[in-house]
């Protein structure tokens, strides 16, 4: 009868279970977490370290998170842990931005439905509600981001509503008021006539968008070129509603024009036989073929040059557009499309506004902020703009000046939130210039002082710096911190006086923003001023010149976000790609235009998550993918890992089957650990041996310690996860399971307790298993904090507390590293040959098989001296012959030099290790058993 070895068996023990079950058991270490102060007292462990200060952009308070969310902060989260367990003290800050458009509309909305108009309603019962609503949204997302793993200052975040953030606003804004950089001028800017409002560029989409296309003929009344007096000069346009706002033409001054008499045209062409137009010669054709045009006669070509000094009139001349429309230069003129002219409306465009500046064209007020024409406009007074172009072109027929109409699809601006067009609308708005105080030019040199990740970032920043207009900070809204300016009705003359500055911060500070509406005037003006000669200002601050004040509120009043040493500025800023021209540059200007630099020495951008198509996520396409979700069905550490093998430089993918691969991905990194768990069981000090006794192999695998732990370091520093992550999957899967682990089972199974080979290998699991759960510390929160406390139970205890390992650089050898790089290689082979014996059923088991191994190159003789490699390949024994090897013997196609002979070992099995050798039977005392098993029982 066979006996029963298994008790003499050191088998791994540990109550660490196979499967994560992460849904269930995350939110019990939530609950640990919350009952030690973790976060407070990784505080107080490192509180005499050097800082690090990752600053948090502010998400917006508003719905449930979403997948850019969760990769965001997952991102900052692990930058601040890893920063942590390199021996810094990083504090994680979070906050929010609480105002704006989105809250209001829906404030708005609920008024509505209770049928009730916003205007109705008190404006401080209004901003009321609405910080009610952000506060409700902080709320949520704050448990949902808690939920994501983010350890942070929960308890005491930022928020941009805070009445101390709102009056510190007010003090960058009252600064910029005192340094002349602030000024209300008139502009044709980006408006939204659903919001009413105007709106940053960074709240702006392009999208596809049908537009009414139109040629017109404006009738020429001056010009140097004596022959096109009398004729039309053809303009082309996709905005007919802009026409009330014409007031000059532009013409390219390099450009071919040419006078042509219209000698054919279609039945249906709206263009006469016998009409003289001017245009450019490369768009003749281009018109022709719109106006139904069939033939013309060239009269006369000239360059555009020549048309300096032309006038026209406008083609509604007598009807309350007696104007002169004159005929300039125009920078921004092509050939692309259209006529070569290009009508010039100063209150409708960016373009058609410098051009309009640059030559002194009037910039009227034509249209309100509903999108209707005021009443002063003839012909149209009342109408609205998205529904007038049916009777501009009717208007314009009644005179003969349509010569063309049609509709064209092409890429059009539209507002991020109503999703409507927008218009260019002419407006009284509050600016912050980029000339005065050389803001623009400082804003450069802060460019180029940080530290820009990925580098080609530094490039697209400094080009919307460069070519940025004046900084548009003034919203016509009502939740938002107030432009608290004084007006003077005389002279418009800003108040600049620093006891008025002093008296409205206090009160906004003590009150919060709705201070400036709820106190009287002259309370704020003081006794120097009468209250009657100012107009006090109503409309509120851009939610980006709030968010880009943050610097100042929370960077530089908390003490535990102090760098010490006069430095003010935050390590890194990190978000979206989206916020060169969002949150990075705002807090930029804001920063350089009141400190003179940069709040930030590093920025980072990550790339937009998409579907696992490619395809952009949004409502409409149903295409979402819900992270909480994900949480529920996967659990935070699915998502974290995801995110750390992303190259989320770039835009990145998630799905289904993504995330299926991440667990997958995540359940061979748990066994890895849980193999070191159980083989660890019982370890002992005693047992640890010095690493000049240690075998070969175990001093490889602390080699590569070295050298994986180099490239974490590095990934670390340059904040490229994905290539951590590949260092670490590749060691814990390649190097530990697949080979080392493999190699390594016997003596850890079947060596007698206290042997050199077994003791040694105990040695370095234990120095594995520290080193590996502290890199996956800061990636796998709640895992590495499961797997640390399965080895070192504590009450207070934690992962999190620990910094990552200084590795002995005595570990590293590089010439060890090469020789068992070849090792390796011929194992592989090895292993090849005997896959295919398994799957034959020539063996079941490699430790049946007997491995002659042929090499042509010395190189693998020298590296196996000492070296058993029966071992290494797991087979009951092996040997290497230098020469060529026997017909039919297996080979690799990129290991032409090794080959292998597979047969049956000689022997009997041993009962105890399944090792055949011909020793089994000739033990005595133990007739069943392999001498070192004989050894080890009786060691016993």
């Amino acid at each position: 009868m066979t006996k029963d070895y298994r008790d003499t068996i050191f088998l791994p023990k540990t109550d660490f279970p196979m499967k994560g079950n992460l849904p269930n058991r995350e939110p019990q270490w939530m609950e640990r977490w919350n009952d030690i102060g973790i976060y407070d007292r990784i505080r107080e462990s490192s509180k005499d370290s050097e800082r690090y200060i990752l600053h948090d952009g502010p998400p917006y308070a508003n719905g449930n998170i979403h997948m850019g969310h969760a990769m965001n902060k997952i991102l900052k989260d692990i930058i601040v842990r890893t920063q942590q367990m390199l021996g810094k003290d990083a504090p994680y800050v979070p906050g929010w931005d609480c105002h704006g458009l989105p809250i209001e509309w829906m404030i708005e909305k609920k008024y509505k439905n209770a049928g009730k108009n916003k205007d109705e309603v008190d404006p401080v019962e209004f901003r009321g509600e609405c910080r009610a609503f952000a506060e409700k949204w902080v709320g949520v997302q704050k448990e949902q981001f808690k939920r994501l793993g983010i350890f942070g200052d929960w308890d005491d975040p930022y928020l941009t509503m805070n009445f101390d953030s709102e009056a510190q606003i007010v003090r960058e804004l009252l600064k910029f008021l005192m340094n002349g950089g602030l000024y209300r001028g008139s502009k044709s800017i980006m408006w939204s006539v659903i919001e009413k409002t105007a709106l940053a560029e960074a709240e702006i989409e392009y999208k596809d968008h049908t537009s009414h296309m139109i040629d017109i003929g404006f009738n020429v009344v001056k010009s140097n070129v004596a022959e096109i007096i009398g004729t039309k000069i053809v303009i082309w346009t996709t905005t007919p509603w802009t026409m009330p706002g014409n007031r000059g033409i532009a013409y390219g001054k390099d450009f071919d024009y040419q006078l042509v008499e219209v000698t054919q045209v279609e039945e249906n062409s709206r263009v006469k036989v016998g009409e003289k137009i001017v245009l450019a010669n490369a768009l003749l054709g281009e018109f022709s073929s719109r106006a139904g045009v069939t033939a013309t006669k060239e009269i006369t070509t000239f360059k555009g040059s020549d048309l300096e000094g032309t006038v026209c009139h406008h083609p509604w001349h007598g009807q309350g557009y007696d104007y002169d429309v004159l005929v300039v230069e125009g920078f921004h003129v092509t050939t692309d499309a259209g006529t070569g002219f290009v009508h010039i409306a100063p209150s409708h465009g960016q373009e058609d506004f410098e051009v309009g500046q640059q030559f002194g064209l009037e910039t009227p007020f034509t249209v309100d902020e509903g999108g209707l024409y005021y009443d002063n406009i003839p012909m149209f007074a009342g109408e609205h703009v998205y529904k007038v172009h049916d009777h501009v072109c009717e208007e314009m027929v009644k005179v003969g000046a349509l010569l063309a109409r049609s509709k064209i699809v092409h890429s059009y601006p539209h507002s991020w939130r109503s999703k409507a067009p927008l218009i260019f609308r002419n407006t009284p708005q509050w600016f912050i210039s980029m000339q005065t105080n050389d803001l623009r030019e400082n804003a450069m040199k802060a460019v180029d002082s940080v530290r820009w990740i990925p580098g080609n970032s530094k490039n697209r920043m400094s080009a919307m710096v460069e070519d940025r207009p004046d900084w548009l900070v003034s919203r016509q809204r009502a939740w938002g911190v107030p432009i608290t300016v004084f007006v003077h009705k005389g002279t418009n003359e800003l108040l600049k006086d620093e006891d008025v500055n002093v008296r409205i911060a206090s009160a906004i500070e003590e009150s919060g923003a709705d201070a400036w509406y709820t106190t009287d005037a002259q309370v704020f003006l003081g006794d120097q001023y009468n209250a009657d000669d100012y107009e006090q200002v109503t409309d509120i601050l851009d939610v980006w010149f709030d968010s880009g004040s943050t610097h100042s509120f929370v960077l530089e009043k908390r003490d535990e976000l102090s760098r010490g040493e006069g430095k003010r500025s935050a390590d890194l800023y990190l978000e979206g790609t989206d916020q060169h021209r969002g949150w990075f540059q705002s807090s930029l200007l804001e920063s350089c235009g009141t400190r003179g630099d940069a709040p930030y020495d590093q920025v980072l951008t990550h790339g937009f998550t998409l579907d696992k198509d490619g395809k952009k996520m949004s409502k409409s396409l149903g295409n979402g993918v819900d992270p909480l979700k994900m949480i529920k069905q996967y659990g935070a550490d699915i998502l974290r890992l995801w995110v750390t093998s992303t190259d989320y430089f770039n835009e990145h993918r998630i799905g289904e089957e993504i995330i299926k691969n991440q667990a997958e991905a995540y359940r061979k990194i748990r066994n890895t650990m849980r193999f070191l768990i159980g083989n660890l069981a019982e370890f002992e000090e005693c047992e640890i041996l010095p690493i000049d006794e240690m075998p070969e192999l175990e001093r490889w695998v602390l080699h590569r310690l070295t050298e994986v732990d180099e490239k974490v370091r590095k990934g670390f520093d340059d904040y490229n996860y994905h290539r951590v992550y590949n260092a670490l999957y590749n060691f814990c899967s390649v190097d530990l399971s697949a080979f080392y682990f493999d190699v390594r089972k016997d003596a850890l199974y079947c060596d007698a307790k206290m042997t050199l080979r077994r003791r040694a290998a105990r040695t370095v699991l234990d120095q594995v298993f520290k080193i590996v759960t502290k890199w996956f510390a800061p990636i796998l929160v709640f895992t590495a904090e499961e797997i640390w406390q399965s080895r070192f139970p504590s009450e207070d205890g934690s992962v999190h507390l620990q910094t990552f390992h200084d590795i002995p650089s005595t570990w590293k050898d590089d010439a060890l590293g090469a020789k068992w790089e070849k090792i390796r290689t011929l194992r592989k082979v090895v292993t090849g040959a005997l896959e295919i014996e398994r799957r034959e059923k020539r063996i079941g088991s490699s430790l049946q098989a007997t491995a002659q191994v042929y090499v042509k190159d010395s190189g693998y003789i020298d590296a196996f001296e000492g070296i058993d490699l029966a071992e290494v390949s797991i087979t009951s024994s092996a040997t290497m012959i230098q020469g060529e090897a026997p017909e039919g013997a297996f080979t690799m196609e990129d290991t032409a030099d090794v080959a292998v002979i597979s047969t049956l070992s000689d022997g009997e099995k041993c009962e105890r290790c399944w090792q055949v050798l011909p020793e089994v039977g000739s033990i005595s005392g133990h007739d069943d058993i392999c001498g070192r098993c004989a050894d080890a029982v009786e060691a016993l």
